[in-house]
């Protein structure tokens, strides 16, 4: 069984920085291509950003390119979602994604294999 486990959501002002974290065990990480999704209240879960296997390849929604950065580390089984100069139409929840497949775009909500419990950012104008 595979568990995604997020962290570091939390309020923070406009202009401000938040770095997501999200764990993954039960698998071997390096065999999924990892993403970030988030939801905001009344809104379909949307994508944020991608990263494959290895991390050389890495997409973006147009909404976050330049602010918002993915990255993995294979030794800890995490990845991480640096969002900086925030503005308040990033407030969601969050949501860690793993998808056994060979990246060649941005992740799909439907071909997610395991989903995180999601985190909450909150960003205050």
């Amino acid at each position: 069984q595979v568990q995604v486990v997020e962290s570091g959501g939390g309020l923070v002002q406009a202009g401000g920085s938040l770095r997501l974290s999200c764990a993954v065990s039960g698998r071997t990480f390096d065999n999924y291509a990892m993403g970030w999704f988030r939801q905001a209240p009344g809104k379909e879960r949307e994508f944020v950003a991608a990263i494959s296997r290895l991390g050389g390849s890495i997409y973006y929604a147009d909404s976050v390119k330049g602010r918002f950065t993915i990255s993995r580390d294979n030794a800890k089984n995490t990845v991480y979602l640096q969002m900086d100069s925030l503005k308040p139409e990033d407030t969601a929840v969050y949501y860690c994604a793993a998808d056994a497949v060979r990246l060649r775009g941005p992740l799909r909500s439907y071909e997610v294999d395991y989903w995180g419990q999601g985190t909450q950012v909150t960003v205050s104008s």
